[in-house]
Order: C-alpha cells, then structure tokens, then sequence
C-alpha cells in the first residue's frame, strides 16, 4: 500500500458539540478516508495520547486539531504538553480557535504549534478549511510513523 493510500488518525480536540459535528461533517462531505476521534477537553486529549483509562487502545493519531478554549485543561497546556513529551512531539498540532488574538498566535507558534488556523464562521468555508487542513497534513506534508 502506497503513503498516497494510507489512512491517518486525527484527532480533534474541541469542546463545542456545534463546531465537533461541522468538523464530522467536513470529513465526510469531502470524502476525507482519515479516521477522526474527537476528544472533549484537554485532560482526555492527553489520556488519550498516552493511551490511558478508557483510552487504552487509541490509535497514535497522525494529526491533532486542537481547540485552545477547553475545559479543565486549555489547548494552551495540551500544546505544551504534547510538545515536551518526546513520544508526542512529533505528532503535527494544527490550532484550530475562534481567537484571532495577536498574543494567542504567538504563544501558540512559541509553544511549537504547526499551524494556527482561525475557524471560519461560514459553514461552508469551514468545511473547505477542514478541507485544506487535511490535504496539506495528509497529502501534502511527509507525516512521521
């Protein structure tokens, strides 16, 4: 099976049912073959990282979509985490908030994120956003094992 075939595990982490399922949606509206598992605040992103608890059998996943306004721990902290823990940090973080705040692009990019990508309001503009984020990560960009 050739790397343009493989399926990649992506994670996202997003506490807002509304913005989960529109995620959901932009996978299957694309036919993105990327299995997706969606976590809801940053403890259980980070349970699920390391395999933990109810987590024990996740899949490493290839890309994480993370969310920096979660409960109990901010995307901010997972950020740091993921990128200090060496069985994690070379798993890509794509940033994907409603802030726009010039200090919460820069902390995240100072805190090693791959990319910071504002969600669009529009419906369909989100969609073509999930869209690109998953062919640049996917496609595009050589992913490690």
């Amino acid at each position: 099976m050739s790397d343009a075939l493989s399926v990649v595990d992506v994670l996202l982490v997003e506490d807002d049912p509304g913005d989960a399922l529109m995620t959901q949606e932009a996978f299957e509206h694309h036919k993105i073959r990327n299995s997706l598992h969606v976590v809801r605040d940053g403890v259980e992103a980070l349970q699920f990282l390391r395999r933990e608890g109810e987590h024990a059998n996740a899949p490493r996943p290839g890309l994480i979509l993370l969310d920096l306004n979660l409960p109990r721990m901010d995307g901010r902290e997972v950020l740091a985490e993921v990128k200090a823990d060496e069985r994690l940090r070379s798993i890509p973080v794509v940033v994907l908030t409603t802030s726009e705040a010039e200090e919460d692009i820069l902390r995240s990019y100072n805190l090693h994120a791959n990319a910071y990508v504002t969600k669009p309001v529009d419906f369909d503009r989100f969609i073509e956003v999930v869209r690109q984020i998953d062919d640049f990560f996917v496609t595009v960009v050589k992913l490690p094992r």
